[in-house]
């Protein structure tokens, strides 16, 4: 059942009182975030589960590792999740709106995260729960990034996971902020899909201009038969991977 914990390798996620539990979009940016500049702060925009910080806190040795989230109990349950999880010490989550936080705080980060809510006539769900917590918590892409640019260090990067149709519009409100692509990988959920089969993009901005390293993961060759790529990129998590 969605409401039991979620277990991975090295930590557990509790999930029986987030709307939005441990999914697929999650764990993929979780797996995929840009790590390689050895940041020693990270952010996770719009947390639930908290499952994206713990999985950066598992990937990289970053002594801060702050959360916000603005729903009442996914906040208390990322705070559960984090206490439980063996890098305690570095974690910690905000209960405030995106906009509060980003006024007030005053530090940047070096790297930012986030799996936003998203909610248009575009999406639906079978799961009322599910569907009230994305439209109430929608956070719109041009909030989003006015508040990255506004938190991420001059070095720093932003690495977030969007709807596919999406990313041509948000590149360029993204480029309104100064904030430009160095890394994007589509994902679809079936290998040998084409294009429509496309349903998430995982984007990696900075404020530096760089050349744009672009590439494809295919989650499945059929059902349940997950692609070598994909078991590369979420072994160190998955329990049967």
């Amino acid at each position: 059942m969605p409401d039991k914990p979620f277990h991975f390798k090295q930590f557990s996620v509790k999930q029986d009182r987030c709307a939005m539990k441990v999914g697929t979009d999650g764990v993929l940016l979780g797996a995929w975030a840009d790590v390689s500049h050895h940041p020693f702060s990270v952010l996770d925009i719009g947390a639930g589960t908290g499952v994206i910080a713990l999985m950066t806190a598992q990937r990289c040795g970053a002594e801060l590792i702050d959360a916000v989230e603005i729903d009442g109990a996914a906040y208390e349950q990322c705070v559960e999740n984090f206490e439980n999880s063996p890098w305690n010490d570095r974690l910690f989550c905000y209960h405030a709106s995106l906009a509060d936080f980003a006024g007030e705080m005053d530090d940047t980060y070096e790297l930012i995260v986030s799996n936003p809510p998203f909610f248009s006539e575009h999406t639906s769900s079978s799961d009322p729960g599910r569907e009230k917590a994305r439209s109430a918590a929608w956070l719109p892409f041009e909030q989003l990034l006015e508040a990255v640019a506004r938190l991420l260090a001059d070095d720093g990067r932003f690495n977030v996971v969007i709807p596919y149709r999406e990313e041509e519009r948000f590149l360029a409100l993204a480029a309104g902020q100064r904030l430009y692509p160095y890394r994007i990988t589509r994902v679809r959920g079936r290998e040998g899909a084409g294009e429509h089969g496309i349903g998430r993009s995982l984007v990696g901005l900075s404020f530096r201009e760089r050349t744009l390293r672009t590439d494809m993961l295919a989650i499945e060759r059929e059902r349940h038969d997950y692609t070598e790529a994909y078991r590369a990129l979420t072994g160190d998590f998955y329990l049967n991977m």
